[in-house]
């Protein structure tokens, strides 16, 4: 068996579906910055904070490669992942690779209900965060399209639909 792994922009629903994901399939589940955090005893956005983008995106290559070499895991990656170093490329030879895809409408109705720190989201509301998201993921999209699988993800807005959406990634990762 393969490991599964997750990319998409934050807020698109990849540890949630992940964690069920990794349920149903009886393997154990990785989220990318949680792992980080425990790795380095501190919070992605401290990380970020301390040592600014670049530095957090070379601890993060690092800490996806190890995590990578684990076997028959679901993985989910932090939304900017694919998008640096050569990881999209790297990722398509350790697994299957699914790209959530969601509308920047219905990432930031994610992220209004996430209790996560965003370290690239904040200070934004409303129509600035729209906009902000709108020109990254236009940015992150040939990376993300570089995915073996696309699943349109529009749809998460109860447990029921995050089944459903399970289901339809293992038939999907079957075929």
């Amino acid at each position: 068996m393969q490991n599964i792994i997750l990319l998409g922009y934050m807020g698109a629903g990849k540890s949630s579906v992940g964690k069920v994901l990794a349920k149903k399939l009886e393997r154990d589940f990785y989220d990318l910055d949680w792992y980080i955090e425990r790795r380095f005893r501190q919070k992605v956005c401290d990380i970020f904070a301390e040592r600014g983008e670049e530095g957090f995106r070379k601890i993060e290559r690092n800490m996806m490669h190890e995590v990578a070499e684990f076997e028959d895991i679901v993985l989910a990656l932090g939304g900017g992942t694919p998008c640096f170093f050569d990881n999209m490329d790297y990722l398509n030879t350790r697994g299957i690779t699914i790209f959530m895809n969601a509308s920047p409408d219905t990432i930031v109705s994610h992220l209004k209900i996430s209790h996560t720190v965003r370290p690239l989201l904040q200070q934004k509301q409303g129509q600035e965060l729209l906009d902000h998201i709108t020109h990254q993921l236009e940015e992150r999209m040939p990376f993300y399209r570089k995915a073996q699988h696309i699943i349109d993800v529009n749809c998460l807005d109860s447990f029921d639909k995050i089944d459903t959406l399970v289901d339809q990634i293992i038939e999907t990762i079957k075929q």
